[in-house]
C-alpha cells in the first residue's frame, strides 16, 4: 500500500515538474523570478546573423590566405595552414555587426577608445576589444517593496513599473559596473523613502503624485550614469486585511456625511422657494385656491378616483328658490 502511494505521489510531481498540473500551493514560496532582462527571440535570431557573419568573413579571409600561398608557392604545408588560421582569426575578430538600437564601447589597451555602432565597424585585433553591447531602447523594469512602512506605521506591498532607457553608452559602462541592477535597486530604496514620508491613505489615494515624485528622485539619482527616466507607474498597492475593513468603514462614514450635507442643502433650498411661494398666495387668496384646485385635478388624474367634497345642497339655491320651496326641500332631507 505504501508503495502504491509513493508511485501515485511520483508520477504526480513529473505531472508537476512537466507542466501539466499546477504546482502545490506551498511550492509558490519558491517559485523562481522570471527574468526580464533576458534576449527576446527577434535579438537572439540577430545574434545569430551576426555570428554567421563573423564565420564567413574568417572562411573568406582563410580561402584567400590558402589561395594567395598556392598562387605563389604552388604548394600547401603546414605553414601555410598556420599563416592562414592566423590571418583568417585577425580578420574576423576584426570586423563587427551590431543593430540598430545596439552600441558598443570600444577598449585600447585598457582604456576607453569610442562608442561604435550601429551597423559594421571595424576594430584593431589585439589591441582594441568590444567590452560591453548596450541596449538603447526603452526598458520597462518592474520593481516592488514589501512591507514598507509608511508614516503611520502601516505595512504596504507595493508593485511597479520603471520605464528608463540609456542615453550616454560611455558613462553607463564607465561610471557604474551594472546600471541595469543599480536602477532597479536606486527605484526600490526610492519607492521606501517615499512611501516614509506619507501615510497611507495618502499612498493608496495618491498614486499619481507618487509616480512623479519617484520620477524626479530617481532622474537626479541616475543622471550621472548616462540613464534617463523616462516614467514611474504605480501597478499596484495591497493594504493588510484588517486596514482594509477600517478604510471601508471610514469611507462609508464619508459617503454618508456627504449625503446628509447634501440632503440639507436641498431642504434649504426648497425651504426657501417654500417661503418665497407662500407669501405670493398670502397676497393673492385666489391663487392659493386655484392651487388647492389644480393639486385635487393632479391627484384624481393619476389615480383615477373620485373626491366627494361635502357641502351644503340647498345654498346654491337660496337665491333663486322661494321660502316654501326651500322649506319643502328641508323637510325632504329630515325624513
Amino acid at each position: 500500500m505504501h508503495t502504491g502511494n509513493t508511485a501515485v505521489e511520483g508520477n504526480v510531481m513529473q505531472a508537476q515538474k512537466n507542466g501539466l498540473l499546477p504546482p502545490p500551493a506551498h511550492a509558490k514560496r519558491f517559485s523562481v523570478t522570471p527574468d526580464y532582462h533576458r534576449s527576446p527571440p527577434g535579438e537572439l535570431a540577430s545574434r545569430t546573423g551576426a555570428t554567421m557573419f563573423t564565420i564567413v568573413v574568417f572562411l573568406v579571409a582563410f580561402a584567400a590566405v590558402v589561395g594567395i600561398w598556392w598562387a605563389l608557392y604552388s604548394s600547401l604545408n603546414l605553414v601555410a595552414l598556420i599563416v592562414a588560421l592566423i590571418v583568417a582569426l585577425c580578420v574576423s575578430s576584426s570586423v563587427h555587426i551590431v543593430q540598430q538600437w545596439e552600441k558598443v564601447v570600444v577598449l585600447r589597451l585598457g582604456r576607453f577608445s569610442r562608442v561604435a555602432g550601429p551597423g559594421l565597424f571595424f576594430i584593431i585585433p589585439l589591441i582594441e576589444s568590444c567590452t560591453i553591447i548596450v541596449d538603447q531602447r526603452i526598458r520597462a523594469t518592474p520593481f516592488d517593496a514589501e512591507e514598507a512602512l509608511t508614516a503611520d506605521l502601516v505595512p504596504l506591498d507595493i508593485d511597479a513599473v520603471l520605464f528608463w532607457m540609456v542615453w550616454d553608452v560611455q558613462l553607463a559602462c564607465i561610471e557604474v559596473s551594472d546600471f541595469s541592477h543599480a536602477t532597479k535597486f536606486a527605484a526600490q530604496t526610492a519607492l521606501r523613502d517615499a512611501i516614509g514620508r506619507a501615510n497611507a491613505a495618502a499612498v493608496v489615494i495618491r498614486r499619481e503624485q507618487l509616480d512623479r515624485e519617484l520620477k524626479a528622485v530617481l532622474a537626479e539619482k541616475v543622471e550621472p550614469w548616462g540613464i534617463s527616466i523616462l516614467s514611474v507607474e504605480i501597478r499596484d498597492i495591497r493594504v493588510p486585511k484588517e486596514l482594509q475593513d477600517v478604510m471601508s468603514l471610514e469611507a462609508q462614514a464619508e459617503q454618508r456625511k456627504k449625503a446628509r450635507i447634501a440632503l440639507m442643502e436641498a431642504e434649504q433650498d426648497i425651504s426657501k422657494m417654500l417661503a418665497e411661494i407662500g407669501e405670493t398666495y398670502a397676497q393673492t387668496d385666489i391663487a392659493l385656491r386655484l392651487r388647492m384646485m389644480h393639486l385635487l385635478y393632479e391627484s384624481v388624474r393619476e389615480t383615477g378616483g373620485t373626491v366627494v367634497i361635502p357641502s351644503s345642497f340647498s345654498e346654491g339655491f337660496a337665491d333663486i328658490l322661494p321660502d316654501d320651496a326651500l322649506g319643502e326641500l328641508g323637510r325632504l332631507a329630515t325624513r
